[in-house]
């Protein structure tokens, strides 16, 4: 019987690996991928993480992992299949879950899912090979290295939206890449988005193939109602078509708003007394490693309080 099962071991998953090994908790961390860190490892050059500018992504979560090593946190390489309810809880003790995974269950008292989200994608040539050289899903994360360059969007919604806007700041050109004749986003950030001197949307157009040798240098596009292609020179391109949580085995136990992601409050809380959860599957405004690794230690603390609320 554990006190604590953490599944997932990206940012949020290894702040809380931290904060429960400090806390003297009985827990275990369980990672499907090969390495941890989960999205972070992807990203180049993450250089918005307070005290560490211009660090590549994968060292940093090397570094992060290593911080959960250096405390003896227990890590087992599986695949979460789902979460059982052996026991309900009550006022004096705490529920028993299992979690099941493709290697046997684990009992636990407490469960803090850290399973992140993951960017819809493409799905086109160049895409994946790419990703942290100048294919990019987080503009906030990775605009301020446009500076004065050509990059693209390709979306049409909200979040498409506000990345041309935001990148519009430091690159010296942006185009978007909408598939249709109209955008999808608010008029308010349309109206914005067209007052940009430095901002030119490509209609009725959708992208076939990323190019580049070391890193990107155009685009292949091709308008959907006449068939032409055309390349397009662009030092990068950031793809805002969605964002999903990776919720799904979860969403018959805790609630989850429309989107997929997990209702709960900064103290990560969930429907489900005895499940917590941290980073990018909590309903949020912000996504970024900063939140999550603060999100990892919020939940810990709640599970404290939880357990101890049990005893």
């Amino acid at each position: 019987m554990r006190d604590l099962v953490i599944i997932g071991s990206g940012p949020a998953g290894l702040s809380a690996a931290v904060y429960a090994k400090r806390a003297g908790l009985d827990m275990v961390i369980i990672e499907k991928n090969p390495v941890s860190g989960g999205q972070i490892i992807d990203t180049y050059e993450v250089d918005n993480y307070l005290g560490i500018p211009g660090v590549n992504g994968f060292d940093l979560a090397m570094k992060f992992r290593e911080h959960a090593d250096k405390l003896g946190a227990e890590f087992v390489d599986a695949t979460v299949t789902g979460i059982d309810v052996v026991k309900e809880g009550s006022d004096t003790e705490a529920p028993i879950y299992k979690v099941k995974t493709d290697n046997g269950g684990i009992e636990t008292r407490t469960v803090i899912l850290a399973t992140g989200a993951h960017h819809s994608k493409l799905g086109i040539p160049g895409e994946e090979e790419f990703i942290g050289k100048g294919v990019s899903y987080c503009a906030t994360c990775d605009g301020a290295f446009y500076r004065g360059k050509v990059t693209a969007v390709n979306g049409g919604g909200d979040v498409a939206v506000e990345d041309a806007i935001f990148l519009a700041r430091f690159a010296s050109k942006v185009y978007l890449i909408h598939r249709r004749d109209e955008l999808r986003a608010a008029k308010i950030l349309q109206d914005e988005l067209f007052g940009l001197d430095n901002v030119e949307v490509i209609w009725d157009s959708v992208v076939k193939e990323v190019k580049g040798e070391d890193k990107v240098n155009k685009l292949l596009i091709e308008n959907v109602k006449t068939n032409e292609e055309k390349d397009l020179e662009v030092d990068g391109i950031f793809v805002a078509i969605g964002i999903r949580p990776s919720t799904d085995l979860f969403a018959d136990i805790v609630e989850c708003d429309e989107g997929g992601y997990v209702e709960a409050l900064e103290d990560g809380a969930t429907s489900k007394p005895g499940i917590f959860v941290a980073g990018d599957s909590r309903k949020k405004r912000l996504r970024q490693i900063v939140t999550a690794v603060a999100d990892g230690a919020n939940a810990v603390t709640s599970v404290q309080d939880f357990l101890v609320g049990k005893k």
